[in-house]
């Protein structure tokens, strides 16, 4: 029984240990390290998805492809006071009826943002989170009936909660809406939760996003990823996703739509928060 005590309490110290290390980085180690980075990066993830609905018959105009391309510029991380940093960022997404004879784009979705981020550190200089304000513009870019548009003021905050658990917190104030979608809060909502657990580091990842509309019907979105390198070596951050994405509001022009997608494709992951590794 001692014996088995023992292994316990090595076993908590061992965690609770690599705990405090994933979370025990310093002001000025995180100043360095931000001063490392290069001036353009991946923003989120970049990917080209395929996959087929669940929830209806599957053919030639159901199944379709997803891409994502997103960037981020840096624009100053030394000059602004309260140790902000200044950035751009940039993310378009499409959906695409590559299964239907002449290959359309469905929706094509533009989300630039300007936006201020600042590391948090508690008081004994030990690094937390990184909150960040962003002023973004959302739009599908077309006229008349089929344009969707809208612009909104985020806040966010993202930290560990558990070992190898990240989460990221977003709430924004919506302005700018368009007649053709002034109703698109009641499938967004306002806020959006994106959660991510590290099973193997560089290796496999699971990642959930939660949001809820402003309603009491149950609209709202669930979304799910796994995330596997079949690499052996992953210097590029390349993996193989499955994403299954259950609810409303995927893209624009359809954001009314319920559905339920399971697609998997390439992506090159973000590292824009591996500080909590």
């Amino acid at each position: 029984m001692n014996k088995k005590i023992s292994r316990y309490l090595l076993a908590v110290t061992f965690v609770i240990g690599s705990i405090c290390q994933a979370q025990s980085i310093k002001r000025e180690k995180f100043k360095d390290s931000v001063q490392q980075l290069p001036y353009f990066t991946i923003h989120k993830d970049n990917f080209f998805l395929t996959g087929v609905p669940t929830n209806t018959a599957i053919n030639s105009s159901s199944a379709d492809a997803k891409y994502q391309v997103s960037f981020k510029q840096i624009i100053t991380r030394d000059k602004l006071p309260w140790d902000t940093y200044l950035f751009l960022t940039y993310t378009q997404q499409a959906f695409w009826d590559i299964y239907e004879e002449s290959f359309p784009f469905r929706d094509v979705n533009f989300n630039p943002s300007i936006a201020i981020g600042k590391p948090i550190f508690n008081k004994d200089d030990v690094f937390k989170g990184i909150a960040g304000v962003a002023i973004e513009h959302n739009s599908n870019g077309r006229d008349s009936i089929y344009s969707r548009s809208w612009n909104r003021i985020t806040a966010s905050y993202t930290t560990n909660i558990l070992h190898r658990t990240t989460a990221n917190f977003e709430m924004w104030l919506p302005f700018g809406y368009r007649n053709d979608n002034s109703d698109i809060l009641e499938y967004t909502g306002l806020a959006e939760i994106n959660i991510e657990h590290e099973v193997k580091q560089n290796k496999l990842y699971f990642n959930l996003m939660l949001r809820k509309g402003l309603n009491f019907d149950g609209k709202g979105t669930i979304r799910s990823r796994i995330y596997y390198n079949p690499f052996k070596n992953n210097r590029s951050n390349q993996y193989i996703m499955l994403e299954w994405y259950l609810g409303q509001a995927e893209g624009l022009l359809d954001y009314q739509k319920s559905q339920s997608m399971i697609r998997l494709g390439y992506v090159i992951k973000t590292n824009e928060f591996d500080f909590f590794k």
